[in-house]
């Protein structure tokens, strides 16, 4: 059976009427769904998005941290025995990051890794292979997320962040 929608004259047929009638009415009825199902999940993408700024930003501090590490590193491995200047490269490398620390030691190790000593002995190591001079920076900092801490309970307020870079000579 085929409804015609436009009656001989060019105007709509009564059963035209009637099928667009009942396509009114159901749209009517379904005007406030797209609103609600909006008004539904736009939280929990509120609050996916909040973890995502935390989660990048604790992922930026802590690649921060690391190449700071290895800034003081290069920089011991030109002066060997200025720790205080490995320790400030360090910590200048990273002015974005609050309150991050930097130690440095400058020392002499078997090139097997089986010895290490720093600072270097007067006498040279007894190593069954070749001693090499080496710079080692560790820097830490702490990270206080914004946002994650209140959203899923039970996870720390504090992060610590670690670097650690070591260069041989």
């Amino acid at each position: 059976m085929r409804i015609r929608l436009l009656a001989p004259n060019g105007g709509i047929a009564r059963s035209g009427l009637r099928l667009l009638a009942v396509w009114v009415a159901k749209a009517a009825s379904e005007s406030g769904t797209g609103l609600l199902e909006v008004a539904l999940v736009l939280p929990f993408l509120g609050l996916l998005l909040l973890g995502v700024i935390d989660f990048g930003r604790g992922y930026y501090l802590s690649i921060e941290v690391q190449n700071a590490a290895e800034a003081g590193a290069l920089y011991g491995s030109q002066n060997p025995s200025d720790t205080v200047g490995m320790q400030s490269a360090a910590t200048t490398d990273a002015p974005d990051v609050p309150g991050m620390t930097a130690t440095a030691a400058a020392g002499c190790e078997c090139s097997d890794g089986t010895s290490s000593q720093s600072p270097c002995p007067t006498t040279s190591l007894s190593c069954a292979v070749n001693v090499v001079n080496y710079a080692q920076v560790n820097t830490t900092a702490t990270y206080s997320p914004w946002f994650v801490s209140w959203i899923i309970p039970g996870l720390p307020s504090s992060i610590t962040l670690h670097g650690s870079a070591k260069v041989r000579q």
